[in-house]
Order: structure tokens, then C-alpha cells, then sequence
């Protein structure tokens, strides 16, 4: 008889409030040998002793399913499994998961509260492992006020009774083996708050999950892929992108293309396309068109597709809405054998309130702040991450670390930076508390930033690591031991604002706002910018970049060529939203995809091929691309032209010889004979010109090659005179050879 049972204890656990059911259940050997267990639903249960095959029948002491049996003179463990009996008669055999040693080290702990341990997916979260010979998955959960953690799951009826965690130490985090379990189960986290609620949460480190609206979790394995990408991770691990061509096609997988969707549950008739078929169709796509990298609008796993994935639950789950991490891991690979690039939006800045989340975890707030003044994003209802605790902190790190290291992705874009940064941003005055000196500046963001990006680039020297950072913050691009932020690439969003305000105008009212166009030029270099005309700027009713443009049909199918031309010919790397390519016209909406067919009208079918030529230009012009952060590679010939809005300038190589004249006029005026300084004695060719007719312009063009006159013009010690086609970009290349 098992007379050493405290009934305090088996009650605690019948009850769900003891925090180490396995200080009770499984072998405890003491003078002898014993062995208890609690399986509600359990009539009877056989111990099975696998070393000698000898079987002994546990006693109930509780009518609630709770056993214990007792091996007299037994003083060493043995390994067994329980043969159990349940209240319908059926019989079934089952490890022991009271039986086995914690999965998790008293180090990795130590590390994962000091917010340090830069691969905690590795522990955190469900693993499969064998131990001991018996196969199953580890469970380990971070909840530090939780009363009770269970894992639940159809394995065991998701009753939060069966499978009842233990807390390591005073580490917060709770551990779990429970043998049996495979690939692809679905399970999720009971958890008892210390004010007796029950939740069920999803797992913050699962790897994936039901496709949504569902919102369980699966048990599941990376290690199944064999990457082919070794040529372009080589490669990539000797260069970064500072003097190379980065042209990145911003994409949004779910509405890029669709297909047709006979079930009645589609709301549109369509559905989107997999990884795989997204493998097939838009990388060939974007590798003709001249990309160099696609720009994911966020995978991982969120519930609302009106998001776009910006309210993510599973940032270690890439979505199951296009298929799984083996399908989404082929698409990255068939993206680098194809030479291009991989950058995912990234979103450390807030996390939604969905009751399966991170929200109030355990009852409490743990991954954000309770204080609604810091732990809210009041214009989206969401919440904010506490960047001071450093087991957050390590959870968003180590997640940034996985991309990286299970996906092999090339940068990430991280989301909302100037949110983090600033505590009063887009704050009224009582929505936000000063940070401890009282300033605005939110000081564990700061830190939280500094060593994600210092971790980022410890383990991965030439990825990108990218601020959508809206103010004028200093250093966001300089690394971090010189003061800086310590990221790659900062989004130009002020060169943004300004461009296609200028661009919406009419033409008529351009030369009063000139300054809209050369104020950028005040801070080019002050920060590695990356041009954006993003998806942001056509939704809501901001229109797309096609109607953006004044005028009448012609004249907005010109002014979009002529606005791309300038955007490919300013300093700094290049992003556009899918559809601008071929000038889509209405709002993109993210449950329908691009409307594809506007190819077969000739306006548009000429616009794609413009942006096609204007990307190989870029990506083959060393000057377009090769001093793109450094004043060096940029030189004003006019800007002073309001009266006619006509812009003109020169890029400039790493060699001399290296150069382009590029020369823009805003307006619908052609213009013979104009005069523009030159810097050199030489003939200048016309290599491009977005009023061809080809591009669907009016065929104004400089047919030969333009000598140069010795005559002194806008500071230059030459000039040339050119036709300049209206609301056109034209490039020429001075004659010098190499």
C-alpha cells in the first residue's frame, strides 16, 4: 500500500492547481518502488515491466482516476508502460510521460531569462524527440503566474486533466514529454490563471498551425528539407548589397494571382495560389521582370486576412493558408537558385488581442505591458511587446535568428519602427507615460533594437535588416558600436511623401512645389534609404500609382513612366508594390488578385514592358546602383528649372567613366533645343527614354548622338542640347571608353 501519499498533493492534482505533478506521478523509489498515475476515464490500469515482462495492477485511490501500486523490495527504477482499460472497455497501451527527465537544461533557462539565448526555438515550444527509445514530443511553455499548464489535444480528448506540466524552478517556464505524440498533431496549451480562469492558447514557438479561421497548433519537424541553395548562400556570405543592384518587388502572395475556387465556402469564387504554384509562377516572373528580391507581406501565421499578416499570433509558424514550412522553404530555395533574394516583413512593434495569442498569456500580462498607456496600439487594438523584459526580448530575437537559420531568408523589414522608438507616437497628450528621465523616447526599444540587430549580424553578416522608420530619428543605418541603430537599410518614406505629392499634382501647379522633388537631396546620405512606392500608398483611397497622375489617359500612362524613370535614377535602393509594374488601376484589394488581365490592353501591355527595360537598365547601369549611400555617386547639372518643371542630374560609378546624364521634365510640354551643362568634351548617347513608342509615348527622341559645345552651362564646363519629349525621363551615356 502506498501509505506515503500526501492526499493534499493528489487532491492539488485532481484539482489542476499543483505546480510539479511529477514530484507524485510516475516511479519514485524510496525503500521501495512506486508508480502513480492519475487518467481520469481510466477503470483499470496494468504496469508493464519491459525489462522482465511481468505486469502488476495499480490500485484506484481516487474514484476520479487516480492510481498508485507499490514493488516491495524494488530499489532501482525500471522501465514500464501502463496497459489501461477506460470506462467504454476499450484497451490501449501508453508510456508514462511522469516517467522522464526534464527536456530542457537548468542552462538554457539561465540563458532564456537573461535574454540570451539566441536559438530558445530550439528548447521552447513542442519538439520531437526519442528518449530512451520511445518517440514523442517535448513541451515547453512559458507562463511564470500560471496556477496550472496542460497540454491538450485530440490525443487526450483536450482535456487539460491528462497531460499536466511541471514548472522549472522559478524559470516561468513549464516541461512536458508525452510519448506517442507525431507530426501534425494539434494541440494547444489549457492554462489556469491566477484568478482560476481557463485559457486555451496557441503555442508561441509552434512551428505551424491549422489553417485559419482554426486556430490550434501542430506538432511538427523542420529537419526534413534538403536545401539546394548552396551557391547563393555562399555567395552571399562573402557580399553584401551595399554596391549592387537591390530592386525588390513587394509582394503580397495571397492576392498576387489566384485561381478558380468551386467550393461554396469561397467568398469570391477564387482562391490563392500554394508555395509551390507561387514557385512556378512568380519567380519566373519576377526574374524576367528584373527584380533582384521579392518582399513578402508577412507569413507567418495571423487570423484576419484583413490584416494583410500584420497581426500576427505564430511568428514561428509560416502560414498554412498557401501550404506548409517544407512548401514555404521550396519557394525560398527555387527563389536563390533563380537569383533572387528573400525579405519578409517583420512585426516586433505589436501583437493582436485574439483570445489563442500572446494576449494576457497566463492571465497576466507578460508579452506586453499592463499599463494600457504603454501596452496599446490604440489605432490598431492591439498590443505592445515589453521590450524591458528579457524573456520577450529573447523570444522576438531568437525569432528574428529563425527565419534566418530555418528559411534561409535574406533580410527581414521590420515593421513600425518609429512606434517602438518614440512612446508618444501618434499619442494624444495622457496616452502615453514618460520614459524614466521623462523624455519620449522609448529606452528598452532602443536596447531591444541595438542587440536584435548586434545578434542579427552576429550569426549573419550580409543580410538586410530594414527600418519602415518614418521620422527623422539619427543613425538608424550606422552600426551599433558607432552609435547607430545597427540596421542595413532604412525605408525612405520622407523622399515618398514628397514624390507623390508632387506627382498627384497637376502639372500646372508643379512648378510652384519644385522643392518637393530636390529637398530629399538634403538627407540622401544621411542613412543606406531604400525608395519605396509600397503597398501602403495604394490602399485606403490613396488610389494607385497609375491614377495618382494627373491628366487625361495618355498623359497618366507618361507621368507614371516619367515618375518611374526618376524614381530608378535618384540615389538609393528600389521597392515597388506588386501592380505598379503595369500600372494597375483601381486600389489594391487584398481578397482579389491583380487584375492581370489589363495586360491585353496595349497602354498597359507597354507600361510592363517599360518597367521591365527600366529594371534591366537599373540592374546593369553600375552608376544607377554601385554609390548609392554616399554623395560621391550623385551630382545635380539643373534643378532650377521651376518654370518648366525639366530636372536634370548625373550618377556616377565607382569608376569615373561610370556616369549617366538623366533628365526628367513634369510637364506635358516638349521642349527642341534645350541646353543642359555637360561635364565632359565628348558626344552623349540617348540609351533611353520613357517617351518611346514602344513604352506607349509620343516617339520624341534624340536619334543621334549629341556633341558637346564648348560653351559653360550650369556650372558645368560643356553644355549639349537636347529634345526633351514631354512628361518624360530620358538617360544618356557620355562616349568613354574603358
Amino acid at each position: 500500500m502506498d501509505h506515503k501519499l500526501d492526499e493534499y498533493r493528489v487532491e492539488a492534482i485532481i484539482s489542476g492547481y499543483d505546480r510539479n505533478p511529477h514530484e507524485i506521478l510516475g516511479m519514485h523509489i524510496a525503500q521501495d518502488a512506486v508508480i502513480r498515475a492519475y487518467i481520469p476515464n481510466a477503470e483499470s490500469i496494468l504496469v508493464i515491466n519491459e525489462k522482465d515482462g511481468t505486469c502488476a495492477s495499480m490500485d484506484k485511490r481516487d474514484p476520479r482516476g487516480f492510481f498508485s501500486v507499490v514493488f516491495n523490495g524494488v530499489t532501482s527504477p525500471f522501465p514500464y508502460k501502463y496497459s489501461i482499460t477506460d470506462s467504454t472497455g476499450h484497451r490501449y497501451e501508453a508510456y508514462d510521460p511522469y516517467s522522464f527527465w526534464p527536456t530542457i537544461s537548468e542552462y538554457d533557462l539561465y540563458l532564456f531569462n537573461q535574454g540570451n539565448h539566441h536559438r530558445i526555438y530550439e528548447k521552447l515550444g513542442a519538439h520531437i524527440r526519442e528518449i530512451n527509445g520511445i518517440p514523442g514530443v517535448s513541451f515547453c511553455v512559458w507562463a511564470p503566474h500560471a496556477k496550472r499548464v496542460s497540454v491538450v489535444g485530440e490525443f487526450n480528448q483536450w482535456d487539460g486533466r491528462r497531460h499536466q506540466m511541471r514548472i522549472m524552478g522559478s524559470s516561468g517556464v513549464w516541461e512536458l514529454f508525452i510519448p506517442g505524440l507525431v507530426k501534425r498533431d494539434l494541440y494547444k496549451y489549457e492554462i489556469r490563471t491566477p484568478s482560476d480562469e481557463i485559457y486555451l492558447k496557441a503555442d508561441p514557438y509552434a512551428f505551424y498551425a491549422e489553417k485559419p479561421p482554426q486556430t490550434a497548433s501542430r506538432v511538427y519537424d523542420l529537419d526534413n528539407y534538403t536545401w539546394q541553395d548552396h551557391d547563393w548562400m555562399a555567395q552571399r556570405g562573402r557580399e553584401n548589397t551595399a554596391s549592387k543592384p537591390v530592386n525588390i518587388y513587394e509582394v503580397h502572395l495571397g492576392s498576387w494571382q489566384q485561381e478558380p475556387d468551386p467550393s461554396p465556402e469561397s467568398e469570391t469564387g477564387f482562391r490563392p495560389l500554394s508555395y509551390r504554384q507561387l514557385a512556378q509562377r512568380l519567380i519566373p516572373y519576377a526574374k524576367e521582370m528584373g527584380y533582384t528580391h521579392l518582399e513578402l507581406l508577412p507569413v507567418m501565421e495571423h487570423p484576419f486576412d484583413g490584416s494583410w499578416g500584420y497581426q500576427v499570433t505564430g511568428y514561428y509558424a509560416v502560414t498554412a493558408r498557401y501550404g506548409s514550412p517544407e512548401d514555404f522553404k521550396y519557394f525560398i530555395d527555387t527563389c536563390h537558385q533563380n537569383g533572387l533574394g528573400v525579405i519578409l516583413d517583420w512585426v516586433p512593434a505589436h501583437f493582436p488581442k485574439d483570445g489563442h495569442g500572446l494576449a494576457r498569456f497566463d492571465g497576466t500580462a507578460i508579452y506586453e505591458h499592463a499599463d494600457k498607456r504603454r501596452g496599446e496600439h490604440w489605432q490598431w487594438g492591439t498590443h505592445i511587446f515589453n521590450y524591458g523584459r528579457h524573456e520577450v526580448r529573447n523570444f522576438l530575437i531568437s525569432n528574428a535568428v529563425y527565419w534566418f537559420d530555418q528559411f534561409h531568408v535574406d533580410g527581414l523589414r521590420v515593421d513600425a519602427v518609429a512606434f517602438m522608438l518614440y512612446l508618444d507616437y501618434c499619442r494624444e497628450e495622457g496616452e502615453w507615460i514618460p520614459n524614466r528621465y521623462g523624455g519620449r523616447e522609448n529606452l528598452e526599444a532602443i536596447e531591444f533594437i541595438k542587440q536584435l540587430n548586434t545578434v542579427v549580424y552576429q550569426y549573419f553578416p550580409n543580410v538586410m535588416m530594414i527600418a519602415e522608420e518614418s521620422t527623422s530619428w539619427p543613425l538608424v543605418t550606422r552600426p551599433v558600436h558607432d552609435g547607430g541603430l545597427g540596421f542595413s537599410h532604412k525605408w525612405n518614406m520622407g523622399w515618398m511623401n514628397d514624390f507623390l505629392k508632387y506627382m498627384s499634382m497637376d502639372s500646372v501647379y508643379r512648378k510652384h512645389n519644385q522643392n518637393l522633388l530636390t529637398f530629399s537631396f538634403m538627407y540622401a546620405w544621411s542613412e543606406n534609404f531604400i525608395l519605396v512606392l509600397s503597398h501602403d500608398e495604394v490602399v485606403h483611397g490613396k488610389c494607385s500609382l497609375l491614377n495618382k497622375m494627373p491628366g487625361d489617359y495618355w498623359q497618366k500612362f507618361a507621368g507614371l513612366r516619367a515618375a518611374l524613370g526618376y524614381f530608378i535614377g535618384h540615389p538609393g535602393k528600389k521597392l515597388m508594390f506588386m501592380g505598379g509594374e503595369y500600372g494597375q488601376f483601381i486600389e489594391w484589394k487584398y481578397k482579389e488578385s491583380l487584375d492581370w488581365h489589363l495586360l491585353d490592353y496595349p497602354m498597359h501591355e507597354k507600361m510592363h514592358k517599360y518597367v521591365k527595360a527600366l529594371n534591366q537598365l537599373y540592374c546593369t547601369e553600375p552608376s544607377l546602383h554601385e554609390v548609392d549611400f554616399h554623395y560621391d555617386g550623385f551630382e545635380w547639372i539643373d534643378c532650377n528649372d521651376t518654370e518648366h518643371s525639366v530636372f536634370s542630374f548625373i550618377r556616377k560609378g565607382k569608376d569615373w567613366r561610370d556616369m549617366l546624364i538623366i533628365v526628367c521634365n513634369f510637364t506635358p510640354a516638349a521642349h527642341e533645343n534645350y541646353r543642359i551643362g555637360a561635364p565632359l568634351d565628348t558626344t552623349y548617347e540617348e540609351i533611353f527614354n520613357s517617351d518611346r513608342e514602344e513604352f506607349g509615348g509620343s516617339n520624341v527622341i534624340n536619334v543621334q548622338a549629341v556633341k558637346a559645345d564648348k560653351i559653360p552651362y550650369h556650372q558645368k564646363p560643356f553644355s549639349i542640347v537636347l529634345r526633351i519629349p514631354p512628361l518624360a525621363t530620358l538617360v544618356l551615356r557620355p562616349a568613354i571608353h574603358k
